[in-house]
Formats: structure tokens, sequence, C-alpha cells
């Protein structure tokens, strides 16, 4: 499994120790940025890691800002990601299980690191359980 992960500058140390704790467990990443401090619009490294997911560079991906609001906004215009906003271990659960999030988004500034690692195993552990919501699933896109 192949991991894109990307965060603006609030989300720096959250990235790293994210990247740390997958590849303890084996998981390779991919970092789409960015890695300083300075301030930066997350729509630069959330778009190219939103194309990463569509085209299967990446299996899947992570991303941090700060309320993860501004993160999940702009990935979800992509029309091949399902990005799912996360601040607990159940909802990053529920998340995959119910909506098949391929992108993890996490608000870095409001959620403990600790929680924040939990939530991603929670999240790679849960599967779909398609059925129902699969056919909600697909009718996401709007057709007018």
């Amino acid at each position: 499994m192949k991991i894109g992960i990307c965060s603006d500058h609030a989300g720096v140390d959250y990235k790293a120790a994210i990247i740390s704790h997958l590849a303890e467990k084996g998981i390779e990443t991919v970092n789409f940025g960015t890695d300083t401090y300075e301030s930066m619009d997350y729509t630069d490294v959330a778009h190219p890691l939103a194309s990463a997911v569509e085209s299967g560079e990446v299996d899947l991906g992570i991303a941090l800002c700060g309320t993860g609001n501004g993160m999940a906004m702009t990935l979800n215009h992509h029309p091949g990601i399902r990005a799912g906003l996360a601040w607990d271990e159940t909802i990053g659960a529920l998340v995959k299980q119910h909506n098949n999030a391929n992108v993890l988004v996490m608000p870095a500034r409001f959620i403990p690191l600790g929680k924040a690692l939990r939530i991603v195993d929670t999240w790679l552990g849960a599967e779909f359980e398609g059925g129902r919501h699969q056919r909600r699933i697909d009718k996401i896109p709007f057709r007018g």
C-alpha cells in the first residue's frame, strides 16, 4: 500500500509523525508537502494529492490543515475523490465504512497528535460496507 500525504503549515508536525507511524507499519508514503511552517495555501498541496489518488499513483490519501475544512473542500472538487473529515476514531471508521473515503482529512489544530494517529489506524483498518452506502455514493456526482 502507498499513501499520499499533505498538509499546510498548520499540519507539518502531524504529517511528519504520521509518515513515521506509517513507516513503522511498513506502509510507503509520498509526501506532497508542505514541510515548512511558512504560511501557504492548502490548495497547492491538496490538488496534487487528489490527482495522485485519482491516477492510482497512490492508493489512498491523508490531508491535514488547521480545521480540515479547506483541504476537504478542495479535495472533494476532484470527481474521483471522496475526502472525509474526521476528528475522532468513530468518525474515522465511518468515513470509510459508509462513504468509502479514499482521502482522510484531519484538523491538526483541534485534535491531539495521539488521537490523529489512532484515527489514521482506525480509518486504515475499516472496510467499506457497500450495500445502501454504495447506492448513496453513486448519487454523489451532480447530474442536474
